[in-house]
């Protein structure tokens, strides 16, 4: 039954999204884990990235108990989070042109490599013009987005273009324009957004996927245990020192 507070109502929607997610997006969500299983299985390497809110999910998933060790953050300065002063500078930043090509000019992505970008709008010119590039130098480009925006707002990209439009495969987090599940006649605005929820949620089922995939194949996926577990730090070491040419958050 639902909640008429906004606690349970956010609660409710959340869950709603997610229900979603994993019945209409299930055929995506496999095909990413299983690109993100081939990459490994081929010797390369795997990247997340996300600017603003949308790098919240793709931190979630490097150096994590539970996680692919190969799993690492492609970082822009000024775009991680919202750690630069002002705040309203990370916004600014995803709007300029050329950006994403000087950070994959000096970033290690290669060719054979799969890239993760986050952009729930997918409108700005960086996740945009990063899906391009990307796929130009040979890297697979997996999208995690919100589709509404595509047909609910304009691009701020020269092309026109979304980031959905330069993916190898689109995982849409059904969010809606605006991303705030509540309303109230006494507030003024839309509030509770839950993008990160549902992201992130996108982002675990699909390196489960992937782990999956790789030991159907016969091979130990290269996952994380926790630090705070006996033994933990020993096995992490193990698999850290396994796959070193293929991990970058430790250097």
């Amino acid at each position: 039954m639902s909640d008429h507070k906004p606690a349970g109502q956010f609660f409710d929607a959340a869950i709603d999204l997610l229900r979603r997610v994993r019945d209409e997006e299930a055929d995506s969500v496999e095909a990413a884990g299983t690109l993100l299983a081939d990459t490994v299985q081929n010797g390369g390497r795997l990247f997340a990235f996300g600017a603003g809110h949308s790098s919240l999910a793709a931190q979630d998933v490097v150096y994590r108990a539970g996680g692919l060790a190969l799993m690492n953050l492609l970082t822009v300065p000024g775009v991680v989070g919202v750690d630069v002063m002002p705040a309203t500078l990370g916004s600014a930043l995803e709007r300029i042109d050329g950006l994403a090509s000087a950070v994959l000019d000096s970033s290690p992505l290669r060719e054979g490599d799969a890239l993760v970008i986050i952009s729930l709008s997918g409108r700005n010119a960086l996740p945009v013009e990063m899906a391009m590039n990307a796929r130009a130098l040979g890297i697979r480009v997996i999208g995690v987005t919100s589709v509404a925006y595509a047909s609910g707002t304009t691009s701020r990209h020269s092309s026109g273009t979304f980031l959905r439009d330069h993916c190898d495969i689109v995982l849409d987090s059904k969010i809606a324009v605006g991303d705030a599940e509540l309303t109230l006649d006494t507030v003024p605005a839309p509030f509770a957004p839950a993008s990160t929820v549902v992201t992130s949620a996108l982002m675990q089922a699909m390196t489960a996927t992937a782990a999956a995939a790789l030991a159907d194949r016969g091979i130990e996926p290269p996952l994380l245990r926790s630090g705070n577990v006996d033994g933990g730090h020993e096995w992490n070491g193990r698999v850290l020192d396994r796959y070193r040419d293929r991990i970058f958050y430790r250097r």
